[in-house]
C-alpha cells in the first residue's frame, strides 16, 4: 500500500473508558435533574436513616446513646412473640392491608372506567372535584365525623334508631362491625384519589384503537372488556407490588383515630402492630421496640414483594418489576 494510501485513511483511537456513560448521562441531562428531588429524598429519608435499625438490637438509654447503649441480639423482637399477640397482630394487620389493596384497586378502575365513559366534560370534572375532596379530609376530622354518627348516647345512628321505636347500638362495644366500618371508611377516603392513576392511563390509550373497535360494531361494554381492561393490566401489577411492600403496615392514623389504641373491646378485629407498639411506646418509651417492629415490617414485605414479583414473572415477565 502506497505512502498516501495509508494517510489517506483515517486513524481510528479508542474512545476513553467511560466516555460512552458520560455521553448517554449528558443526552439525557433533563430526564437525570427531573428524578434528582426523588433520588435525594430517598438518600435522605429512606438510606442515611438505615443506621438506626441498630436500635432493634439494643437496649436503648439516653445516657449511653445509641452506639454505646447495651447490645441484646433479639431481645426486642420476643414482645410480639412471648406474649401471644403475634399471630393476632399479623392477622390483622395483613388482612387489612389485602382488602384495601384488592377492593380499593378494583373501584379505582371502577370509578376511573366510568369516568371515561362520561360524555359531558363539566360533569365529568365535577365528578372527579367530590371524588378527590375526601383525600384531603385528615384521619382526625374523620375520626371525629364517626364518632358524631356511632356514638351510643349523641350519635345521628342511635337518634334516628330511637326516633324510629328500635332499641340503640352499642357500636364501640361490638367488635364484629368495625372491619365494615373501617373498610367502608378507606374506601371512602382513597377511591377519588387511586381512580386518577388509572384515568391517566386510559387517557394514554390510542384513540384509533377504540375507533376502530367501534367502526367493527363493539359496543361500549365489549370496549371495556377487550381493550380497556387488558390496557389497565401493567398498571394494576404495578401498583400491586408496590403496595405488597407495605402489607404489614397499617394506617395507623385511620385505625387510632376511628378506634382509639385502648378500647380493649376492639381489640380481637382491629388492634393491628402499629396500635400495639403505639400502646407500648407510651407506656414504656421503649424505641428500641419500635425499631425492632419496623424492621420486622420492612423485611416481611420485602420477602413479600420478592415472592410477589416472581410469581408475576413467571405468568407475565413483561409485567414483572425486575
Amino acid at each position: 500500500m502506497s505512502t498516501a494510501l495509508k494517510t489517506s485513511i483515517p486513524s481510528s483511537k479508542p474512545l476513553p473508558a467511560g466516555s460512552g456513560r458520560l455521553r448517554r448521562f449528558w443526552n439525557n441531562k433533563t430526564l437525570l435533574l427531573m428524578c434528582l428531588p426523588a433520588v435525594l429524598f430517598f438518600i435522605i429519608f429512606a438510606y442515611l436513616p438505615m443506621p438506626g435499625l441498630y436500635l432493634a438490637f439494643i437496649q436503648y438509654n439516653y445516657s449511653d446513646g445509641i452506639f454505646k447503649s447495651p447490645f441484646v441480639a433479639f431481645d426486642n423482637f420476643r414482645f410480639l412473640v412471648m406474649n401471644g399477640d403475634l399471630w393476632r397482630l399479623t392477622f390483622n394487620t395483613v388482612a387489612y392491608n389485602i382488602v384495601f389493596i384488592v377492593l380499593g384497586n378494583f373501584l379505582q378502575i371502577f370509578v376511573a372506567i366510568l369516568l371515561n365513559e362520561l360524555r359531558k366534560k363539566w360533569f365529568k370534572k365535577v365528578s372527579q372535584t367530590l371524588m378527590f375532596l375526601p383525600h384531603f379530609i385528615s384521619a382526625v376530622l374523620i375520626g371525629l365525623i364517626a364518632y358524631n354518627i356511632l356514638s351510643y348516647d349523641y350519635g345521628l345512628l342511635n337518634g334516628l334508631l330511637e326516633s324510629l321505636g328500635m332499641e340503640p347500638v352499642k357500636t364501640y362495644s361490638n367488635p364484629t362491625i368495625w372491619p365494615f366500618i373501617i373498610v367502608l371508611t378507606f374506601l371512602w377516603q382513597s377511591t377519588g384519589y387511586g381512580s386518577i392513576i388509572y384515568f391517566a392511563a386510559i387517557m394514554g390509550l390510542d384513540n384509533e384503537i377504540i375507533e376502530a373497535s367501534e367502526i367493527d360494531g363493539a359496543n361500549a361494554f365489549q370496549r371495556i372488556i377487550y381493550i380497556i381492561i387488558p390496557w389497565l393490566k401493567p398498571t394494576f401489577i404495578i401498583l400491586m407490588l408496590f403496595s405488597l411492600g407495605g402489607v404489614l403496615k397499617g394506617n395507623f392514623g385511620l385505625f387510632y383515630n376511628l378506634v382509639g389504641a385502648n378500647n380493649t373491646a376492639l381489640y380481637p378485629t382491629t388492634d393491628i402492630i402499629e396500635t400495639y407498639v403505639f400502646r407500648a411506646l407510651m407506656t414504656n418509651f421503649n424505641f428500641s421496640i419500635g425499631s425492632a417492629v419496623s424492621l420486622y415490617q420492612s423485611v416481611f414485605g420485602f420477602i413479600v414483594v420478592l415472592t410477589a414479583n416472581w410469581l408475576v414473572r413467571r405468568v407475565s415477565p413483561e409485567n414483572s418489576l425486575f
